[in-house]
């Protein structure tokens, strides 16, 4: 057994300020001591909401908590006051050997909530992690950096999306956090804005519009042990969809609401603060309606992660259609109709073009692999939601992907399983066959539901370029990439009304170097 592995069991076992404080790593074997002036009394345990960590970099990573001892209470039942809490890194789960140390803030403007860049870190090397706040010690965090460029060693990666509180437990999340991978990529949907309903699970209150609802709502994903676990086991990237805000919103619109735009510029401005204020994140916390999310991360020269944002910069969805589901209309082939908006296009495609990367991610949100939900082919039925609402930028970015020298899309958002290869259109080929360029991955939700499964069933069979789908299911897709091959497990729990699901891998699927297209493995 590796060394790794034992640390890693070893540490599943124990079980038990308003922008970045940057903090480079110092040599320390110094006691969890705050300041010696009073700190005011926090009145219970303030790390309700867990610990996580985010964005590793080949020497640093982001360290998240916030202090919350009444969760759903305004303000998280804290003092309106900024209060010290220590963070402290160390090579050894007992924390023998700490590395760095350091005092940062939390501040009420920020939810009471923590973030620490520790710069000057090792690359590829496992750490641990915790805080303490009013003679309190949080639990114990893993995570781990990235390796150093020019590095080409194996990693491992698990991605997921979409979980619905009301529709299940979050099992899943428990074996996701007893993965032996590197990191996580969160694609969206992190948690869902509507009011209480009649799942396995309620809400805590009625949809939120304001800051303070947002933060309740988040409260209750966050107090989730097992998805607690899963942030204290791995270093998370992490992006939105649209349930962050509202369902389906694009941009300035709120498509379920109808809002005046100011209205919902101000929704969306708390909605994007909230977000920021729960993730481990190496970004400016927003101060309005925007916040730039779109980044790229390498993996040493094996691999680069391309993180998108396909809401706040789109076009509105066209066809003219109350719901995400329509038949075509001329409004697809609009060519200023965008999910990316011009400066995130131009990020995109310029970062692909120099990519020296053997593998190229986009960490995407909603399906780029056209598909109709039609059985019958001479009457199509789309998503007007994701890419297919958006033909003119679909086709570009999936051009754009054959710039790198393998791309791989992984996609969340619909609730289901796909593997498709993507393919080119056959205008691009002066008139030869159409040709398989890349490789799309959408992942299942952790909980959320796909209500018409047979209806994929039937998509599949009049569509070759789809390899493999599944609407029944639920987990997280895990993945290995070394040089030679992309390895993709999706791994379904066995149910989501019991808390003690177990899981399986249901179906593998292999992406060999400098040979896209998806093949079972």
């Amino acid at each position: 057994m590796a060394a790794s592995e034992l640390s890693r069991r070893g540490f599943l076992g124990l079980g038990a300020g308003v922008g970045l404080a940057t903090a480079g790593a110092r040599l320390a074997r110094s006691p969890l001591l705050l300041p010696a002036r009073a700190a005011p009394s926090l009145g219970g345990q303030p790390f309700t909401l867990g610990v996580a960590s985010g964005e590793p970099l080949p020497g640093g990573v982001v360290l998240w908590t916030r202090l919350a001892p009444d969760p759903q209470a305004t303000g998280g039942g804290m003092p309106a006051e900024p209060v010290p809490v220590r963070w402290e890194v160390a090579r050894d789960e007992r924390f023998g050997k700490v590395v760095a140390h350091g005092i940062a803030r939390a501040r009420p403007d920020a939810a009471h909530s923590v973030h620490v860049d520790v710069r000057g870190l090792d690359p590829a090397r496992e750490y641990f992690y915790r805080f303490v706040a009013d003679d309190t010690t949080s639990p114990v965090g893993r995570t781990r950096t990235a390796p150093a460029s020019g590095s080409r060693d194996r990693l491992r990666f698990a991605f997921a999306s979409c979980q619905d509180y009301e529709e299940g437990y979050y099992t899943a999340h428990q074996h996701l956090a007893e993965e032996d991978v590197d990191v996580v990529l969160w694609l969206g949907d992190y948690i869902y804005e509507g009011g209480v309903g009649t799942g396995v699970r309620q809400h805590e209150g009625p949809e939120p519009t304001d800051l303070e609802g947002y933060r309740r709502r988040y409260a209750t994903y966050k107090s989730d042990a097992s998805l607690q676990a899963a942030h204290a086991a791995h270093p998370w990237i992490t992006t939105w969809d649209d349930h962050e805000v509202d369902n389906n919103y694009a941009a300035d619109r709120s498509q379920r609401d109808d809002q005046p735009v100011d209205v919902f510029l101000a929704r969306r401005a708390t909605a994007y603060r909230s977000w920021w204020e729960h993730h481990p994140v190496r970004l400016p916390a927003p101060t309005g309606p925007d916040e730039r999310i779109y980044r790229r991360l390498a993996f040493g020269d094996l691999a680069s992660f391309h993180v998108l944002d396909t809401r706040q910069y789109r076009s509105d969805q066209p066809c003219g259609s109350p719901v995400d589901i329509g038949v075509p209309c001329a409004g697809q082939d609009a060519p200023d109709a965008t999910l990316l908006g011009s400066a995130q296009r131009k990020w995109l495609f310029d970062g692909l073009k120099r990519s020296r990367a053997r593998w190229d991610v986009l960490a995407n949100q909603v399906m780029l692999t056209p598909v109709s939900f039609s059985p019958d082919p001479a009457n199509p039925v789309l998503n007007l939601d994701q890419w297919d609402g958006y033909k003119q930028e679909q086709a570009a970015v999936t051009k754009a992907l054959a710039a790198p020298r393998n791309g791989v899309v992984l996609t969340g958002d619909i609730h289901s399983s796909w593997v498709s290869d993507l393919v080119t259109a056959a205008s691009d080929q002066a008139g030869t066959e159409p040709r398989t360029i890349a490789t799309e991955l959408v992942g299942t939700s952790i909980t959320s539901s796909f209500p018409f499964p047979d209806v994929i069933d039937a998509a599949v069979a009049n569509q070759p370029n789809i390899k493999y789908a599944d609407g029944r299911n639920h987990g997280y897709v895990r993945c290995e990439i070394t040089r030679g091959e992309l390895r993709a497990d999706f791994r379904y729990v066995s149910g989501i009304d019991t808390p003690d699901a177990t899981i399986r891998t249901a179906r593998s699927f292999v992406i060999e170097d400098g040979a896209p297209g998806a093949k079972p493995a």
